[in-house]
């Protein structure tokens, strides 16, 4: 009987211990074969209820995106194109003030193949993927994907699904008995494509903005009126106008998909995250600034308008495109780096991004051409050209020049070379915008500009506006957050003083730090080394205070930010306490010695970050994150772990508890 109780006690109290591990995905997978040698890898993960797994497109400085690890392709297969994923949500993070993309209550990625060797049988793919409710947990799941035979002659291609052989590791497997979890098969969904209509509105105000410069604005009434005037009757005015307008859409559009064709809809994907190629977008950009602030003209040679000139005079349909043709290059000079500007944004999207940003582009530019000519009195209204044209082309220009140190920043925070940290970014900044100010108010003239006698209300009033948006950033300098702007300029943490005033604050504690400890959230002295943290402890004989994290845990920077922040809390995390925080997406590889297999779930252990995800699940039978646990000098817990708790005199109650049990 005595056997029986004690086994029986073991069991529950092992059963609660495993219970703490949480597997919020339970993953399946299938290969479909598309064709002898071409097939999809799909990989569909069932989401617990409130939970959210982030998507691979997640901006930078929020939530970790998915990443996808494919073994050994190299000349066994070929990746066609990027993973695919289905619709993902989007909504504003105040935490890390960008907007992030989940998905909730399923997931689906799926990642196209092409079989170089015949004699492959088998692929492996990891995810790695944050997810995320009251606590965050960083997990990944290794899958195998049968290959089936391949033929030598390839038969007619099906969509034959072929359920794969997956190893659908649970976190489980010190139970032996352990479930493994349902199989759950589903049709994957499409791509969500909402930022698409984001571009074509952007290129659309860009095709506004181009309309109001000194090489097209003047082009309107000279064309209307040509339209009205030449043709037989106003029908015949109007239907050619109206065409006109269809061809100069059609040539940009033709410009997109060029633009698509050449690098390929991915390919394009793939630059923009490539810091060279966002140096090259930067110097592009200072480029087309300095053309629009007057230090010379981009135009395409004079041969080409000609001869495009003389093929308009053919009349008809042919003529009138090649009327279209010659505004696009009569204007490039103004239109040019507008253009450039928008294929380089989109680009930086990539897909068929460029194709929809010259579409909205250009039916902005179209546009007035066809209204006016339909209805030709509305030109009584338009107001004169003059000096204003070139103040709108100069202004274009200020805006060029702040948008190209944004890519210049995508590079620098890429390659890690802190030369562009968010002071220098908002320095360089307010240095533009405030020009741009004292430019729009009289106090500085480009070699283009008219003699100003005084500033028109509408030109004082924009004036004022940029000179708000200049004092606006001026705080940002010392800390302040810039909500409006935060996902221009570099993260907080990514600047010369993270943690105080012009760094005074961090620079007295840093000359006292202990070694092997940092700076962290208000000042704190914190300790990354477990092992570091604890030979300090023992030195000061002070409690202990574990604070499993992560850099992308988004309920960690609350607990930080609004429960740390109190000030009893974090006397006590100062002076009462040795602080040591476990990044469990630390991503910096180990040495090759600590590098192992987890004993628990038979992963490979490569990186920091998994040395404390092994750590966590070994020692406290848990894996999310925040997790704070109190121990004393012999590595033993004080009181009970506490995970999420966001009210303060609770989150105090429970430090002060395990303190005096030191």
């Amino acid at each position: 009987m005595n056997r029986i109780v004690i086994t029986l006690l073991l069991f529950l109290a092992f059963a609660n211990v495993n219970a703490q591990i949480v597997k919020p995905v339970k993953w399946t997978s299938k290969v479909e074969k598309l064709s002898e040698t071409e097939f999809n890898l799909v990989m569909e993960g069932k989401i617990d209820d409130e939970w959210h797994v982030y998507s691979q497109f997640t901006p930078e400085n929020g939530p970790l995106p998915a990443e996808f690890t494919f073994e050994n392709a190299k000349g066994n297969y070929e990746l066609v194109g990027k993973t695919k994923e289905s619709p993902y949500k989007k909504q504003y993070n105040e935490v890390f003030e960008v907007d992030e993309y989940y998905f909730e209550h399923k997931v689906t990625f799926t990642q196209k193949v092409k079989i170089v060797n015949s004699k492959l049988t088998s692929i492996k793919v990891k995810v790695d993927y944050q997810v995320c409710k009251q606590a965050c947990i960083n997990d990944n799941m290794p899958f195998t994907f049968a290959i089936p035979a391949i033929k030598e002659t390839a038969a007619t291609p099906t969509m034959d699904t072929v359920k794969a052989t997956d190893t659908l590791l649970a976190n489980n497997q010190d139970v032996k008995e352990a479930k493994k979890p349902e199989v759950v098969v589903e049709e994957s969904e499409k791509e969500d494509d909402k930022g698409l209509l984001t571009i074509f509105f952007l290129a659309f105000l860009g095709g506004l903005a181009a309309l109001l410069t000194p090489c097209v604005f003047p082009m309107i009434p000279m064309t209307v009126s040509f339209f009205t005037k030449q043709s037989k009757n106003p029908g015949q005015g109007k239907r050619n106008a109206i065409l006109y307008g269809i061809s100069i859409i059609a040539i940009y559009v033709v410009l997109g998909l060029a633009i698509t064709g050449i690098f390929g809809a991915d390919a394009l994907n793939a630059l923009s995250t490539n810091p060279w190629f966002n140096v090259i977008f930067f110097l592009l950009l200072i480029v087309f600034a300095a053309s629009f602030l007057g230090a010379f003209e981009i135009m395409l040679p004079n041969s080409w308008a000609n001869k495009v000139d003389r093929q308009a005079d053919r009349g008809g349909i042919i003529g009138i495109l090649f009327m279209a043709l010659a505004l696009a290059i009569v204007s490039f000079s103004c239109t040019g780096p507008i253009v450039g500007t928008l294929l380089v944004e989109s680009a930086s999207k990539g897909g068929i991004a460029p194709i929809i940003g010259m579409l909205g582009f250009s039916s902005a530019l179209a546009l007035p051409f066809m209204l006016f000519a339909m209805f030709p009195s509305w030109l009584h209204s338009l107001p004169k050209s003059g000096g204003w044209l070139n103040s709108v082309k100069v202004s274009l220009g200020f805006l060029e020049l702040a948008l190209a140190f944004k890519f210049l920043s995508n590079a620098d925070l890429v390659l890690q070379l802190h030369l562009l940290e968010r002071e220098v970014f908002l320095a360089i900044w307010i240095a533009i915008f405030g020009c741009w100010a004292l430019y729009l108010l009289g106090k500085i003239t480009t070699p283009h500009d008219s003699p100003l006698t005084h500033i028109s209300v509408g030109r004082l009033s924009l004036g004022m506006l940029v000179l708000a948006f200049t004092i606006y950033m001026i705080p940002g300098l010392f800390g302040a957050p810039l909500k409006l702007i935060s996902a221009f300029p570099p993260p907080q943490t990514y600047s010369e003083s993270p943690t105080g005033f012009f760094g005074n604050a961090a620079s007295s504690a840093e000359n006292a730090l202990p070694e092997g400890a940092e700076i962290g959230p208000h000042g704190l002295t914190v300790f990354t080394d477990y092992d570091k943290g604890m030979a300090y402890a023992k030195t000061v004989n002070k409690t202990v205070m574990l604070d499993f994290t992560g850099f992308a845990c988004v309920n960690c920077r609350k607990m930080e930010n609004n429960v740390w922040s109190d000030e009893k809390v974090l006397d006590v995390l100062k002076n009462e306490v040795v602080l040591i925080s476990l990044y469990v997406d630390d991503k910096r590889e180990l040495p090759k010695a600590e590098q192992t297999v987890s004993k628990i779930t038979g992963n490979e252990i490569t990186s920091v970050g998994d040395k404390w995800t092994e750590f966590i699940i070994t020692k406290y039978q848990t894996n999310t994150q925040p997790f704070y646990v109190l121990i004393d000098l012999k590595e033993q817990k004080l009181n009970t772990p506490i995970s999420y708790t966001p009210n303060v005199n609770e989150y105090l109650a429970w430090l002060k508890d395990g303190i005096s049990k030191f």
